[in-house]
């Protein structure tokens, strides 16, 4: 794993950053957790690439909030195209 940033899936909707910061605190240092909107997923930056694979490793396929996460290294985002306001008809 090169990264410490990992991509949390399948969480509750009601999921806050307080709950997963503990849940992950267990394998390392938490330096920031980002849930996206209501989506049930985010991301977590650990304080290094081996905490993050330790969090990998247990997490990934565990129960929590009656959910099974999906835990996996994050993807850097892909350049997208800018949107226009142009419509075809």
């Amino acid at each position: 794993m090169q990264g410490n940033k990992l991509y949390v899936g399948n969480f509750s909707y009601s999921a806050t950053d307080e709950q997963l910061e503990k849940l992950f605190s267990s394998y390392g240092k938490v330096v920031q957790v980002n849930i996206i909107g209501n989506k049930g997923f985010g991301f977590i930056e650990m304080g290094s690439s081996e905490e993050a694979q330790k969090a990998k490793e247990a997490l990934d396929g565990s129960s929590f909030d009656g959910r099974t996460l999906r835990v996996d290294e994050a993807r850097p985002q892909k350049d997208r195209p800018a949107r226009s306001n142009y419509r075809r008809y």
